[in-house]
């Protein structure tokens, strides 16, 4: 199939995902797949200022541009926006350039027109009328995962993209300063912003209980979160910068995470992984590393082994579960 787009035509590229923590961690291989493939294409991202320490440093992108998104507010915050977008204009950048809107929403369509960028490339399953912006709207399977949804940009401007090619860029993080962390711990993080998804505090002690003696560091950000008791146990809730979260999960033995950013951040970053969904479809929104293992419907598997019905259950998590994943995790990664 011809490409849509010739890059080589091109000095540079606008990559519109600011937000949100999960997604831009998706989107990563889908852009180095077009930086490997065209490394003279200079890559401009625009993200929101809280998820840009997940880009910085990352060798294919020339710039990134933060999108002061809580500015702006929503429909009311109209006038804000383009103001600012005039102001983004004058900044110099590379020409000709096309934009590549990973977003899928109105007000993405709407940078990447002002923006002035030609042609605009989205997915076909944008929403809120931003395909009426596109140029080229990619066919997309709404159902994969974001991971493969967000592929399908590179490989219609005819890159191949296989699985070995599929890479995340991610910073090395930032020790915690002052502190002096057990050896091969395992990482817990049971919080999300997610109707749902959190663990209650019974079932977050159990777990940690559950691996006593060994040593366990409880991450995350939750008003209501619990002390969590044990000598075993370090606590660094609402404690912790995006860059000491990648330090940590660096250096983890392995990572018990209930569906949420740094989920799959840790996905991006090691395949000793635990994921927790209730009601989610892990097929869809699981951890896309095919090793890392999932806790769905009451059992533990691989994403791919769940069936239809599986998928689909609501399974609010107990105590009784917290054993069946402390037992897992001692047999897996501490045996």
């Amino acid at each position: 199939m011809e490409p849509l787009v010739n890059l080589d035509e091109f000095a540079s590229a606008l990559i519109i995902k600011p937000s949100s923590f999960g997604d831009i961690i998706h989107a990563l291989p889908a852009v180095h797949a077009i930086k490997q493939a065209h490394p003279a294409l200079q890559l401009h991202w625009l993200s929101n200022p809280e998820w840009m320490p997940l880009l910085e440093g990352n060798p294919d992108i020339a710039q990134i541009i933060p999108f002061p998104r809580k500015e702006f507010g929503k429909i009311i915050g109209l006038p804000s926006l383009l103001l600012w977008v005039r102001k983004w204009n004058t900044m110099p950048r590379e020409i000709p350039e096309l934009a590549l809107d990973f977003q899928g929403l109105f007000r993405s369509g709407l940078l990447a027109l002002t923006r002035g960028a030609r042609p605009i490339l989205g997915l076909s399953d944008a929403r809120e009328g931003a395909a009426k912006f596109y140029d080229h709207a990619i066919p997309v399977d709404a159902s994969a995962h974001a991971v493969d949804r967000y592929l399908e940009m590179p490989r219609a401007l005819g890159i191949e993209v296989g699985p070995k090619d599929i890479q995340f860029p991610l910073p090395l993080g930032l020790a915690k300063a002052g502190v002096t962390l057990p050896e091969n711990y395992i990482l817990i993080h049971p919080y999300s912003r997610g109707e749902g998804k959190s663990l209650r505090h019974e079932v977050i002690q159990s777990l940690c209980d559950c691996l006593s003696p060994h040593p366990v560091i409880v991450v995350g950000i939750s008003a209501e979160a619990e002390q969590v008791q044990g000598a075993h146990v370090t606590s660094f809730v609402n404690e912790t910068s995006l860059l000491e979260l990648i330090w940590l999960i660096r250096h983890a033995r392995g990572v018990v995470s209930v569906d949420s950013g740094p989920m799959h951040l840790a996905s991006a970053i090691t395949s000793n992984l635990l994921g927790i969904h209730t009601w989610s479809n892990p097929r869809k929104v699981g951890p896309y590393d095919p090793q890392a293992w999932i806790l769905k419907a009451g059992r533990i598997a691989h994403r791919t082994e769940f069936s239809d019905e599986e998928v689909l259950q609501d399974h609010p998590v107990e105590t009784s579960d917290a054993r069946r994943m402390a037992d897992f995790v001692l047999r897996q990664w501490l045996s």
